[in-house]
């Protein structure tokens, strides 16, 4: 199903998201330690499904585990088309939230990137699924080793950021920002006419200009952009 939303914020980079945000009041917003995993990403944007994982406990986190009910796998399968899994996996780079089977059945479901403030496993077989992630980096050891998953669906941490199911992420280079649901709209409208306006920017300071004045515009600078937006036929 179409998410105009999401279609739109997958126009705007990550760094201009946080600076909307930043006018509407939101500073925390940029998940910390979920760096892609390998170069060359797409952009993607998307709303929140999210997982939660807790301090392991030796004889709760154990390979049985695996088969028990409320595991991680049926949050997997729970996944809904189009969505960005989050895990909460409290920023543990010493064990892998994520491996390839799971990836490979995330791409399955339509999931259009996993974030992560921990670490994943598998990584060289995670990429041929195409699975687009983003986390601290890659470790040998699986998720019990020293996390415990406990539930998907509900409010997490991750990274120094609150992420509510629903809430839109949008991960490009630069990492993975998360925008409250209620403010999405907005900022997709605003954030695409602050990337038009720094095309004019770019534009302008290749050809020579000063930025003083230019960024941020001062009246003058507003009227031309007018003129140079109104003279666009892309």
């Amino acid at each position: 199903m179409a998410d105009p939303v999401a279609d739109q914020l997958v126009k705007i980079s990550t760094a201009t998201i946080t600076m909307q945000l930043l006018k509407r009041g939101i500073r925390r917003c940029s998940i910390e330690g979920a760096a892609p995993l390998k170069d060359g990403y797409d952009r993607v944007a998307g709303p929140a499904f999210t997982i939660r994982f807790v301090p392991m406990r030796e004889d709760l986190s154990t390979p049985a585990s695996y088969a028990g009910s409320g595991t991680l796998r049926e949050a997997i399968d729970a996944t809904p088309a189009g969505a960005i899994m989050v895990a909460d996996a409290r920023a543990d780079g010493t064990c892998g939230t994520l491996g390839d089977i799971l990836a490979a059945r995330l791409v399955a479901k339509g999931a259009k990137a996993f974030v992560s403030d921990g670490a994943v496993r598998d990584a060289k077989d995670i990429h041929p699924t195409g699975l687009k992630v983003y986390c601290q980096g890659t470790v040998a050891p699986p998720s019990i080793h020293a996390l415990h998953f406990v539930g998907h669906s509900e409010v997490i941490g991750c990274g120094g950021v609150m992420v509510v199911p629903g809430d839109m992420l949008v991960c490009d280079g630069d990492g993975a920002v998360c925008i409250p649901q209620a403010l999405a709209e907005d900022v997709a409208r605003d954030g695409l006419e602050q990337e038009l306006f720094e095309t004019y920017v770019q534009e302008r300071v290749a050809g020579g200009a000063e930025v003083t004045g230019l960024y941020p515009p001062n009246d003058e600078t507003l009227k031309a952009f007018e003129v140079w937006r109104a003279e666009r036929t892309d």
